[in-house]
């Protein structure tokens, strides 16, 4: 089974913490989405797998209307073999979804919504420069269970000016909701962005590490008594709302990446698209590459499984890496790990290895610690 990420490169306003790849001038988004259904014609001539799910991400989805999300979905209807039970989302921001629009994404065969509410506090959304406020936030979800069982949101800690009570009261409003699905994310200073600049001219400060540490322990103490499992180190879900494109991309599974900048895996390379919409649509009119593609040595592709494994409850296999890499692969990670399990990070029980809840938190250096350069 695969999945197919459908990149729409799209947003009202810029937010301060992002680089994903996308355009507050929609004037090309007609030929966008052109290619965008010639690029799912391209790849499903090559590709014969069933596709479990379909994700709406970028940029904002939500800023298409119907009739351009039910095209896409005919389109990739028309070149692929969808399951008749695939898990279909969109992500939406919370001023897009009024009533009229909640109503109708209903009636198309989207089945769950991931809504970027990212804080319930005012002051918080202002300094993200989301283009919601906290009434919008609440609205959007009250309108939307009334017509979508399976809702995720996300919501961001580590903000600047954030507290451990702000976060609480974050938390706290999730279980008046009946929410499903949490992806939880620290908030990150990426290059290039305002925040980045903003922080690097001492305009605004960055939370010490502690209290974002402290923030993030929050999250399972809160969550927990819930019923809520925390499933892959960002994500938390009740039984059966585990996300299932976000379960296939930690777990490996191949998927097809659509629109610019969008990512693939075949499970034994990756490609990447062209992040630049104008390109992109030059290059698929004519016939042109518009992708650059990457070959994962056995080197690539364990560092890639110890990463991904560590960051989930399904952990590691000390087997598997001797059956998919070989023995020296397997005896090297059971050397470098036995310092973690002593540092009682990592727990190990009938062959895999998974972190602990005060390891979950440092997943990815753990991770980098096991990585591999080389194997001689």
């Amino acid at each position: 089974m695969a999945g197919i990420y459908i990149h729409i490169p799209f947003c009202k306003q810029s937010c301060h913490y992002c680089n994903f790849h996308f355009s507050t001038s929609t004037k090309n988004k007609d030929k966008v989405l052109d290619a965008i259904e010639n690029e799912i014609k391209q790849k499903g001539q090559v590709t014969h797998e069933a596709i479990s799910t379909i994700y709406f991400g970028g940029g904002t989805p939500s800023i298409l209307d119907v009739n351009e999300i039910n095209s896409i979905i005919k389109k990739i209807h028309k070149e692929f073999n969808v399951e008749s039970e695939a898990e279909i989302t969109i992500e939406a921001n919370p001023d897009d979804l009024n009533k009229e629009k909640i109503i109708n994404l209903s009636h198309t065969e989207i089945n769950r919504l991931s809504i970027g509410v990212q804080s319930f506090i005012d002051k918080e959304l202002k300094i993200m420069n989301r283009a919601h406020d906290s009434k919008k936030a609440l609205n959007s979800i009250e309108i939307s269970k009334k017509y979508f069982d399976n809702i995720s949101i996300d919501l961001m800690y580590g903000v600047p000016d954030s507290t451990i009570e702000s976060w609480a009261y974050n938390l706290d409003i999730v279980s008046q909701y009946d929410i499903k699905h949490i992806s939880s994310y620290a908030l990150t200073l990426e290059p290039k962005t305002a925040l980045e600049s903003f922080v690097r001219k001492l305009i605004i400060d960055m939370p010490d590490e502690g209290l974002v540490y402290e923030q993030y322990n929050l999250i399972n103490e809160k969550l927990e008594p819930l019923g809520f499992i925390n499933y892959e180190v960002c994500s938390f879900a009740k039984e059966n709302f585990f996300s299932k494109n976000n379960s296939a991309y930690w777990l490996r599974k191949k998927y097809i990446g659509i629109g610019p900048s969008a990512h693939s895996f075949d499970g034994k390379s990756r490609s990447w698209n062209i992040s630049n919409n104008k390109k992109y649509i030059d290059h698929i009119k004519i016939g042109k590459s518009f992708y650059k593609k990457e070959k994962l040595s056995k080197v690539d592709q364990y560092n890639e499984y110890v990463m991904t494994g560590f960051r989930t409850i399904w952990g590691v296999s000390a087997n598997f890496i001797e059956k998919n890499f070989n023995l020296k692969f397997k005896n090297y990670f059971i050397d470098r790990i036995q310092k973690h399990i002593d540092q009682k990070n990592i727990i190990v029980k009938d062959d895999i290895y998974t972190t602990t809840n005060e390891g979950r938190f440092l997943a990815d250096g753990i991770s980098s610690d096991l990585f591999l350069v080389n194997l001689k």
